[in-house]
């Protein structure tokens, strides 16, 4: 009977675990010269898809408020209506009371929020959002003294600069941002902010990792973030295979050329930074093959005289051409994770990485390490 008794007791408690709580966020949306928003639109995010939940009315006085009941930490949007561009993230969890103040950056047309109180994931996303309303006014900023001093390149090479300058601060107080706050759910959604990177902020992610897959590995951004660490090709792994066909309709592997030190290289015919480079590799090609130096090019094209047209005109005179022709759907490239291109693999003889995304004269530098002149 006692075990019965504790049994019907542990099942209360995990029911009651389990139960809804209320959350209740109210806040205050700070009208801009000759704004009137009068409705922001509150939205689910569930996956990949953006759900809308209900339309809140802003008062006269710009507050407005909503009631939810989570189970679990769930993340919601805050839109301007037919905007999705102007948006705020909530990172909402079950017994918040979230109290937040808003506004539109004229400047730029984004949403701000400059004040969140009750929430720690909130207070995150205040951080982040706010550097990216500061890092983007400042950006436009330079893009209109840019466009303004055409006729002077030594000007505009400063702006230039400038701009990378502030890119590169803008990056690293988020990267400290996001490890400073590793342990908060919030960071497994901001840290996509790198994901056109993950290279070089791949630490970011794994520790993000590290801190919550344990205890919040249910979560649809923790479960993301993982899977980027798990499937992350970086230096020492060994790279995955490529088995695809040539113009001829000849399967070409990647292992076959094991033994030699191989350049994957992810391109396509449209691909005007591609296109560019390609007399770079063609030059590096002759120099290196006589000592084992192969490259593997991997066509995200779809039209198959658009492909071997360009590897004629380019003279690419190599023999591992290879592609299914489906674009940004090739499952080369998938099996890399590519998203833009150029991207480039460089591998050792015995097929593990040695690094990625090499061009110009650091393609050429690392080539003349590995085989000396």
């Amino acid at each position: 009977m006692k075990k019965i008794i504790n049994l019907l007791l542990l099942v209360i408690v995990s029911y009651g675990a389990l139960q809804a709580q209320n959350v209740h966020v109210q806040g205050t949306f700070l009208q801009s010269n000759g704004s009137n928003k009068k409705e922001l639109t509150l939205s689910k995010v569930n996956g990949n898809k953006v759900e809308p939940v209900e339309n809140l009315t802003i008062s006269d006085k710009g507050q407005f408020q909503f009631n939810l009941s989570l189970t679990e930490p769930t993340m919601y949007l805050l839109t301007i209506p037919g905007n999705r561009q102007q948006a705020i993230h909530l990172m909402l969890h079950p017994k918040d009371r979230v109290k937040l103040t808003m506004q539109t950056d004229d400047s730029t047309g984004f949403l701000e929020l400059t004040s969140a109180e009750g929430s720690k994931d909130m207070k995150l996303y205040q951080s982040f959002n706010q550097q990216l309303c500061q890092f983007t006014r400042k950006a436009e900023s330079l893009d209109k003294e840019y466009r303004n001093s055409e006729g002077n390149p030594v000007r505009q090479q400063e702006l230039s600069e400038q701009f990378m300058q502030l890119q590169a601060l803008q990056k690293k107080a988020i990267r400290e941002l996001l490890v400073e706050n590793a342990d908060l759910l919030m960071s497994a959604f901001l840290v996509t902010y790198f994901d056109d990177d993950i290279d070089t902020y791949y630490e970011v992610y794994e520790t993000i990792d590290q801190k919550l897959s344990k205890t919040r590995g249910d979560n649809q951004f923790v479960k993301y973030v993982d899977s980027k660490v798990k499937s992350h090709l970086g230096a020492g792994r060994m790279a995955p295979e490529i088995a695809m066909k040539d113009p001829d309709g000849n399967i070409r592997k990647l292992s076959d050329l094991r033994g030699k030190v191989v350049m994957i290289d992810f391109w396509a015919s449209w691909c005007r930074p591609c296109r560019m480079e390609n007399p770079n590799v063609v030059k590096l090609y002759h120099r290196y093959h006589d000592k084992g130096f192969e490259i593997f090019s991997v066509s995200l094209d779809k039209n198959r005289n658009d492909w071997t047209n360009a590897i004629k005109n380019d003279g690419l005179v190599w023999e591992n051409h290879v592609s299914d022709l489906n674009g940004w759907t090739s499952t080369g490239g998938a099996a890399y994770g590519i998203t833009s291109v150029p991207s480039t693999v460089l591998v050792d003889r015995e097929g593990r990485i040695i690094a990625k995304n090499l061009r110009g004269k650091e393609l050429e530098f690392k080539l003349k390490e590995i085989f000396g002149e």
